[in-house]
């Protein structure tokens, strides 16, 4: 018979089952194998937050320690019965770093109004008791009761709102000593406006995270306080230029306002231009000029580019070419006529024997001490030549020349080498710029001093006379005047006259004069120990587009933060940073289109009006 397989089917007891738990825990396994291999994964890199975070983390019982850095909150208890309007200004201008939060927490006015209620019947109370007693009158009960009923009118009207108002300031410092000594500091500022400051303690890690970028308040350290005095507390406020009197520099950047400003309103009217060739220095400056001659004020200018010619034709101001080739002369030897002041002539003549003798240093460099003392006694000897002496009248005499001087020289003993050296400005290369008498008229209301044509070897002697000579004529009758030194750079190449510009500087306020000193060598000007004198004493500076080599030294000097810092590397033309006192704000030197045709200095727009001018004037011999 044959074998039939006979088929019996899958035993179901050898099919495992799968439960909907099984398969939840399958997937909850594959799901942390997954996590593991990315936990794994992101052990071996490297995020944002591992690179500016900090090595370390130590908290103590006042200050945090991040790294290598210094932590410190500080935080208002209290304040004075009146804030005035940017009162935290102080604090944020400090050349500091800093995290500064605000909290403001609104309060239910019917809460409020609930609680003056009971505090106004209480100080009526308290003041009727003490009438009864016979008391004397107490002034703090009383103007308290004058303040909350004048509060609750201005709940009531809704012209007022209440808040909870905490104020957080976190200092870094790169030492605990710094932090010690900043944290002094800060609490003094706040103590001069009657502002109670505490900071932290066993607090620390709490105040630093009130400060920071989160929006969570960890210490809760709040005052009660209405909508004007937080009004009052805003700390993002922009300084205002803007005067009655004055002419117009530009437009405050911040807010769009006009910057007016009276340069002899403030404790002296010399002022300072610091920029690279070609941000827009001498056009703030032309700008200036045409201005102030529009209120009556005199200009005097030193120009060693020719750059100002354009704008002295277009007012009928004189122009002065001063070089060897020149029919103009300055004498160096000229003497100040003194009107209305009590100043002997002995007094002037030594004056100026001391500013010859620093002319005199600069043409011939190094002299002994013997050499220096034979030049005071050839000097002196060389005015009484020509009868100028302590009994002299200055306003009739006539000065010598360095020609006389050489005379004098020759005939002392010792003074051969001095001879030899004068002789090249008397007879030799150099003999057509100081060798001649005064010829030149200073009486217009803007004279122009052009230095341009001569040799860089003889710019420092001649810009040193010519600054002399214009000295001269401001001691000898005051007057409103302004004088413009554009590159004094060169100035500062020599000690001597460093020193005289610095003496200037400090002492023109009394003749009515401000000084308008203008460079774009900064590092040369300000690493002198006068061109820092000569900052420190202007009342008013005018830093324009800086080169990356300088913005350093001028950052530290006028304590500019980060921001002004880039701002004056990036500026455009005629952007930059104005400084009046102690406000200073961002400004943008603008002109109408007349102006602007008046003041370029564009080879561009010039070429431009020389061939406008050429096809005027050839029109005008046509038409004729």
């Amino acid at each position: 018979m044959p074998f039939k397989p006979v088929s019996f089917g899958k035993s179901k007891a050898m099919t495992p089952v799968r439960t909907p738990k099984d398969a939840e825990q399958e997937r909850v396994q594959s799901e942390m194998v997954t996590l593991e291999e990315e936990r794994l994964y992101r052990e071996g890199t490297v995020a944002i937050r591992d690179l500016i975070a900090p090595s370390a983390l130590n908290i103590e019982a006042s200050f945090l320690q991040l790294g290598t850095t210094f932590l410190r909150t500080i935080f208002v208890v209290s304040y004075p019965r009146y804030i005035s309007v940017g009162w935290s200004a102080p604090i944020l201008n400090l050349n500091l770093t800093m995290d500064v939060s605000m909290f403001f927490y609104p309060v239910n006015s019917a809460i409020i109004l609930k609680q003056l209620k009971k505090k106004v019947g209480a100080l009526q109370a308290q003041l009727s008791a003490d009438a009864e007693k016979g008391a004397p009158r107490d002034p703090l009960r009383e103007t308290a009761l004058r303040d909350i009923e004048q509060l609750r009118d201005d709940l009531t009207q809704g012209i007022e709102h209440f808040f909870q108002f905490a104020f957080y300031i976190t200092l870094y410092s790169d030492s605990k000593e710094d932090l010690e000594k900043v944290t002094e500091d800060i609490h003094n500022i706040f103590g001069s406006k009657l502002i109670h400051s505490k900071h932290v303690l066993y607090q620390a890690e709490q105040g630093f995270n009130s400060t920071a970028p989160l929006g969570i308040d960890e210490l809760v350290i709040s005052f009660n306080m209405n909508s004007s005095p937080i009004a009052a507390s805003f700390p993002f406020i922009s300084s205002e230029l803007t005067s009655d009197d004055g002419i117009l520099y530009g437009i405050n950047k911040h807010n769009n306002s006009l910057i007016l400003f009276d340069r002899f309103s403030l404790q002296n009217a010399n002022m300072v231009v610091f920029a690279t060739s070609g941000a827009g220095k001498s056009y703030a400056v032309k700008l200036e000029i045409l201005r102030s001659l529009m209120m009556g004020v005199d200009i005097i200018v030193i120009d060693p580019e020719m750059e100002y010619v354009h704008l002295c034709e277009a007012v009928g101001g004189t122009y002065i070419n001063i070089s060897l080739a020149s029919e103009s002369k300055v004498n160096p030897f000229d003497l100040p006529r003194p009107v209305g002041q009590q100043i002997s002539t002995e007094d002037v003549i030594r004056s100026a024997v001391i500013t010859l003798k620093g002319l005199l240093r600069i043409m011939f460099g190094a002299m002994t001490s013997q050499e220096d003392s034979i030049l005071d006694r050839a000097l002196l000897e060389t005015y009484a030549k020509k009868d100028i002496t302590a009994a002299s009248d200055l306003a009739t005499v006539e000065p010598p020349i360095m020609q006389d001087l050489l005379d004098v020289l020759e005939g002392m003993e010792g003074a051969e080498n001095l001879v030899v050296k004068l002789q090249k400005y008397t007879e030799g290369t150099f003999s057509g710029l100081f060798n001649s008498p005064t010829n030149v008229n200073t009486s217009n209301q803007l004279v122009i001093f052009s230095v341009r044509d001569l040799e860089d070897e003889l710019r420092p002697m001649a810009i040193y006379t010519l600054v002399n000579y214009i000295w001269n004529i401001v001691r000898s009758e005051r007057k409103k005047r302004l004088l413009m030194i554009d590159e004094a750079w060169w100035l500062m190449m020599h000690e001597d006259s460093a020193k005289f510009m610095y003496a200037l500087v400090k002492r023109c306020r009394k003749y009515y004069l401000g000084v308008t000193t203008i460079t774009q060598d900064v590092n040369d000007f300000l690493r002198s120990p006068y061109g820092q004198a000569i900052v420190n004493n202007s009342a008013l500076q005018l830093l324009l587009r800086q080169s990356p080599s300088a913005v350093d030294v001028i950052q530290k000097t006028f304590m500019l933060t980060e921001g002004e810092k880039y701002l004056l590397l990036d500026s455009p033309v005629g952007q930059g940073i104005f400084f009046a006192g102690n406000k200073h704000a961002a400004i943008q030197v603008i002109a109408s289109y007349t102006e602007d045709q008046l003041v370029t200095s564009n080879p561009q727009q010039l070429l431009e009006i020389e061939r406008a001018k050429k096809e005027f004037e050839e029109q005008m011999m046509q038409n004729k």
